[in-house]
């Protein structure tokens, strides 16, 4: 694998280059626009709307175990590895540029959401079907439909090579010998062993475990971070500054940290960030499709959240931590920076917490990849190729531990790339769509007296 790395670093520059990158803040930009700071304008009620959703019409699962299984996935190592990866090759202004992507993918992670749900079908076995593949297909005509084969097989190409495996069980693996000094074998073993029993249970026994696992593990996080960010609240001006300075200017070399480009920062910053939260991939768009309610622009509303949590809340405590304590200057990357991080606050302590946490983090991240790309299978060969499709799954979670870091993260970043763009086009094509769906849910809404007493009549 180590003498691809070259020829493998060169295809993600150039698929992650100012075409994408352009492509991608583009169509949040453009979406943000046709929507009317909807992402602004409506946070408020769509943070509600994870409770409060009547959960009325078809669906596999409630509305708030779509948004945990759309969590668990985008939930993972990028919140943790992800962001010290970025900071350490672009610098404290990647963080700025995490924000920007996150910002403005809320409204495409909006307009995902919502033509989920509009365009959903059902498979052979009568479970709901949706995403991308299918509003593709539905919503912008049979003519396009090998645009939709391209996405379906990309996102399982994301699930076998991208952030459904490799990533999540390289750092679970590594956590787990650092810490606690168990071996890479039996952590994979135990892991391997876990996803099989989990997995073939379907959607019903993945949404049952990340409805539990990721309030947890997100509530603890941000507790742990909140603390580390406590003991350090005199240097909270100068970190936020020097993230908005280096966003613009770059970032000088300093103690092991080779300095970089304003290119560089906008590069990690943006390309970690839609590892971390997906917008503008759609992957999040096959869970929420499963969700029961009879308004797409109400699922698009929780859908949203999803983004808001991932990046502007998880990403950023972690950000805040490692520019806090100074150790995206040191010598250390991915997870053993961010484990720096809080050792410096809490002693061993800090890296067994931050261990159990990227564990949970990571190991729902298989869970909801292996949901993706299931349903991506579904489509492209029925719920016969269901089957096959776990077997390598499984098998491939259970190599995931040997493989170099650096390779691991680029080839991911390549799939990821592969899978945005027909997403990204079918979005702009389907604008029109999702700004007359929204305006028609808000005006029925405007009828209303009062907001909060008929939320029954909202959801139907």
């Amino acid at each position: 694998m180590e003498s691809f790395i070259p020829m493998l670093n060169a295809i993600d520059s150039f698929m992650w280059g100012p075409p994408l990158i352009t492509l991608l803040v583009g169509t949040g930009i453009y979406l943000t626009l046709r929507l009317k700071l909807l992402q602004v304008v409506r946070l408020p009620k769509a943070l509600s709307l994870i409770f409060k959703a009547k959960n009325h019409g078809e669906g596999d699962v409630s509305s708030f175990k779509a948004l945990c299984v759309a969590l668990a996935a985008t939930v993972g190592t990028g919140n943790i590895v992800g962001v010290a990866t970025a900071v350490k090759i672009g610098g404290p202004g990647a963080i700025f540029w995490m924000w920007m992507a996150a910002f403005f993918g809320m409204a495409t992670k909006y307009a995902e959401g919502l033509l989920a749900v509009k365009y959903r079908s059902t498979d052979a076995k009568g479970n709901i079907a949706g995403g991308p593949m299918y509003y593709i297909r539905q919503g912008m005509g049979e003519k396009y439909k090998p645009l939709a084969t391209f996405f379906a097989a990309a996102t399982i190409l994301v699930a076998y090579f991208g952030i459904g495996t490799f990533p999540q069980v390289n750092a679970i693996v590594d956590s787990a010998e650092i810490s606690f000094g168990l071996s890479k074998v039996l952590t994979g073993a135990v892991l391997t062993i876990l996803i099989a029993a989990i997995t073939i249970g379907g959607l019903q026994s993945i949404a049952k475990v990340a409805a539990k696992v990721i309030p947890f593990m997100a509530v603890m996080y941000i507790a742990i971070s909140v603390g580390l960010i406590a003991m350090n609240y005199d240097g909270i001006p100068a970190a936020v500054a020097l993230i908005f300075e280096s966003a613009f200017t770059g970032t000088a070399a300093a103690g092991g940290f080779a300095g970089s480009t304003i290119m560089m920062a906008m590069q990690n910053g943006i390309a970690r960030g839609v590892f971390s939260n997906e917008s503008g991939l759609g992957s999040a768009p096959i869970a929420a499709a499963a969700a029961k309610t009879k308004e797409p622009a109400e699922q698009g509303l929780i859908s949203m959240t999803g983004t808001f949590i991932d990046t502007l809340i998880i990403c950023t405590m972690t950000g805040l931590a490692l520019v806090l304590t100074g150790v995206w200057q040191g010598d250390a990357a991915g997870a053993a920076m961010t484990s720096a991080a809080f050792a410096s606050a809490y002693g061993a302590v800090g890296s067994s917490l931050l261990t159990i946490a990227l564990v949970l983090f990571a190991f729902t991240t298989i869970l909801g990849w292996n949901y993706y790309g299931e349903r991506a299978c579904i489509y492209l060969f029925g719920t016969k190729g269901v089957m096959p499709y776990r077997v390598i799954f499984i098998a491939l979670i259970a190599s995931g531990g040997f493989l170099k870091l650096e390779a691991i993260w680029i080839l991911a970043d390549i799939v990821n790339g592969l899978m945005a763009i027909p997403n990204l086009i079918a979005l702009i094509a389907l604008s029109g769509v999702v700004v007359a769906e929204t305006e028609s849910y808000l005006s029925r809404k405007g009828e209303l007296d009062e907001d909060d007493i008929p939320h029954a009549t909202i959801t139907e």
